[in-house]
């Protein structure tokens, strides 16, 4: 019987190899008569396992950066590599499966279907870009009592709170074991306590499974946790020392 593992081996973790490299992104649209760049020349590197976060006020750019990053927008200008795989370059059908089996994507709004039960919503992916070379069922033995979910997995999206639903989208992000997973606000539509609980899962499924992630955020309690933060500002893409101790 073929052997298949469940996980990422944490002894392959190298955090000197760079999992994330954009260089030069442009992006821009019109607008009426006018062109609105939204993101300017911004490029950065992430190393595996690293936890990048990305702050900035509304409009600055940061959403479009990270759609850009993740594969789900095109550049005007400029590249970005997964694992040095550049994927500006693919065609819509290879970048499409590339994304289902190597990037993790989780929203502010869970964005579930209604009519499935957390359960089949956790495995959507798998129609699409199936992995034949680990285990379904040892992975989610794993994920599902690590997000919470254990009593949770037959009910629909409306019977279940907002912070469950969004532990659901966290699931589903995960299940094709992504080796990177972009986050844009996933607490911003929860309360304080939802949040906080929503952040501690994401950075101890983080650490379980040695995943690289690429978060956006308002929060600076967030950004705190960090390894690394940016800032963006009307489409720039800066590093930024901040004095955490003035944030309450």
């Amino acid at each position: 019987m073929e052997n298949k593992t469940s996980a990422i081996d944490l002894n392959t973790i190298d955090p000197n190899r760079i999992m994330l490299e954009a260089t030069d992104i442009i992006k821009q649209y019109k607008q009426y008569d006018d062109v609105v760049t939204a993101v300017n020349r911004a490029s950065i590197k992430v190393h595996e396992g690293e936890f990048v976060a990305i702050i900035g006020s509304s409009g600055s750019g940061k959403s479009t950066f990270m759609n850009i990053c993740a594969g789900l927008d095109k550049p005007n200008a400029g590249s970005v590599k997964i694992r040095s795989r550049e994927i500006t370059k693919m065609g819509a059908d290879e970048l499409n499966r590339y994304r289902g089996m190597n990037i993790g994507v989780v929203f502010q709004k869970h964005n579930l279907i209604p009519q499935f039960t957390a359960y089949e919503n956790i495995l959507v992916p798998t129609m699409m870009c199936r992995r034949d070379e680990f285990s379904y069922e040892e992975h989610l033995k794993k994920l599902i009592p690590m997000l919470g979910l254990s009593d949770r997995l037959h009910h629909l999206p409306s019977e279940l709170s907002g912070g469950q639903q969004q532990r659901v989208a966290i699931a589903r992000a995960l299940i094709n074991m992504p080796q990177i997973l972009f986050a844009d606000e996933p607490t911003g539509n929860l309360d304080r306590k939802n949040a906080d609980e929503v952040l501690e899962l994401l950075l101890e499924t983080r650490a379980e499974i040695g995943l690289t992630l690429v978060m956006v955020t308002h929060d600076m309690k967030i950004a705190k946790r960090a390894d690394t933060v940016y800032t963006m500002d009307n489409g720039y893409l800066l590093s930024r020392k901040i004095n955490f101790d003035e944030v309450q």
